[in-house]
């Protein structure tokens, strides 16, 4: 056979072979940092289902953990262990290792005050990264973990699994209730002691509040008794929000939702799947289904609610307190520098 009847041959096999067998999609790979959650096992049993059919794996983990808070502390050991053995996580010894294995990052460290260090690699390497709750441990660790995203041209993005239950992020365009005019959201509240007091359980039912309501809050007031919290947003326009943090007595989640057609109750918690189906649609297209912008206002409501306890119930200025943040981190920024020299 002469070289140009074997040309001929290679080129119709390969011409051909696209119709004849589908080429196999290369699987996203995912890393986790910081396997001290419940988080770590649900949201690997869903991603790596073969009946979910994600085309995404979590294949790396990198352990973490606190030793200053107990859940973080009791729990690492136990969810390394796990994800290694049950799902056959490979289990690395620096974030740096973890983001060379990886396509995409989950950071799910429960204590959110190493989150800025701790993305920091993973923003250096370029790699898409879902941040879970608590964002960070102080409003200025949010705006600085987006700053440095951005910067970078990195998609980040974080939020409570409460916002995607389906009667809660359907509230917002609902046509029993019209255009939201006002919502009373409630969750479990439960405090942690190096967080501000909303950032560590608080945090589900202020994203429910601002699922529903949107961004535009601008001053936060706060009540708070041994077993309650109740804090008060006033929205542009008028329009007013609020959250009441629960410690004892029956816990759930929801919220009522005033609209100019009608009054409803939202749905309550949805699970963990509609989270992870918006974390993949977001490694498959690089999209964050919620802005920066919203993220920042929620954690400013939280930050600004302890200001206000500092100052009696005295409402507190979202827009100032963010200015303040984004201060600290520029002179943060500058002594970092001057050392580097």
């Amino acid at each position: 056979m002469n070289k140009s009847i074997l040309l001929t041959v290679f080129l119709i096999v390969l011409l051909t072979l696209p119709l004849g067998a589908k080429a196999e999609e290369k699987v996203f790979r995912i890393g986790m940092i910081g396997l001290d959650t419940s988080h770590v096992i649900a949201f690997t049993r869903l991603i790596n289902n073969p009946a979910k059919n994600y085309g995404c794996k979590v294949v790396v983990g990198y352990s973490g953990g606190s030793p200053d808070i107990p859940s973080s502390a009791n729990r690492v050991e136990k969810f390394t262990n796990q994800l290694r053995d049950e799902f056959g996580v490979e289990i690395v010894d620096t974030i740096e290792e973890l983001c060379q294995k990886v396509d995409g990052v989950l950071l799910e460290s429960v204590d959110g005050r190493p989150h800025l260090e701790q993305v920091r690699p993973v923003i250096a390497a370029k790699k898409p990264v879902f941040i879970d709750k608590p964002m960070a441990g102080n409003l200025a660790d949010v705006i600085e973990i987006f700053r440095l995203a951005k910067e970078n041209n990195v998609p980040c993005w974080s939020s409570s699994s409460l916002r995607f239950g389906p009667g809660i992020i359907g509230m917002r365009d609902n046509d029993e209730v019209g255009r939201v005019l006002g919502c009373d959201a409630f969750g479990p509240c439960s405090l942690e002691e190096h967080h501000p007091d909303l950032y560590w359980y608080g945090v589900h039912g202020v994203e429910i509040l601002f699922t529903i309501m949107g961004t535009g809050c601008e001053t936060v007031s706060r009540l708070q008794t041994k077993d309650y919290e109740f804090v008060v947003g006033l929205w542009k326009g008028g329009r007013i929000g609020t959250f009441r943090g629960l410690r004892t007595g029956k816990s759930s989640y929801g919220a009522m939702v005033f609209g100019t057609k009608g009054i409803a109750p939202s749905g309550g918690y949805g699970g963990y799947e509609p989270l992870v189906d918006e974390i993949i649609k977001f490694f498959k297209t690089g999209n964050a289904p919620v802005p920066p912008e919203e993220t920042i206002e929620i954690f400013a409501f939280m930050s600004a609610a302890d200001e206000s306890k500092a100052r009696g119930g005295a409402a507190v200025s979202l827009t100032e307190l963010i200015e303040k943040a984004k201060k600290q981190n520029e002179l943060r920024r500058s002594r970092k520098g001057l050392l580097q020299r």
